[in-house]
């Protein structure tokens, strides 16, 4: 469901870190609290010191200014987000729930299943395509 690539590169890093801290937390029986206050001091702490060394990294470079604001600015936005949103889900469903729906929320398994199946079902009918072309032209 998250497409990271459509918000910045450092989206994916967040999706992982907050689909570990549910699922890790969780299964500690850690509390709501606890669950989301670790989701939210990571998504800020863990990206602050993310996006300064990205600062860096583009400043050794020697990136335009602007440019380099906007990655920064684009991946910390990012990245509060993800965390935010990973928070809500803990808050909004009772804790069975909460680890399924935040795992299915960061993987979407969904759209990738289909894209197999997609290609499967085209490998299948081209195949049956070339044998019954075989079969009429070559035999």
């Amino acid at each position: 469901m998250l497409n990271p690539r459509k918000f910045s590169f450092g989206g994916t890093s967040a999706i992982v870190t907050s689909m570990g801290l549910v699922i890790g937390l969780g299964a500690a029986k850690a509390e709501t609290s606890t669950i989301v206050s670790g989701l939210l001091i990571v998504g800020l702490a863990d990206n602050m010191t993310d996006s300064l060394s990205i600062h860096m990294y583009q400043e050794a470079e020697k990136l335009e200014g602007r440019a380099a604001f906007r990655t920064i600015l684009t991946n910390f936005v990012a990245r509060v987000l993800v965390a935010v949103s990973f928070a809500i889900i803990v808050l909004a469903l009772p804790e069975s729930y909460a680890g399924i729906v935040a795992l299915a929320w960061g993987v979407s398994p969904v759209p990738e299943v289909s894209k197999h199946l997609g290609v499967a079902v085209l490998v299948i009918a081209a195949s049956r395509l070339i044998g019954s072309w075989i079969t009429h032209h070559v035999y």
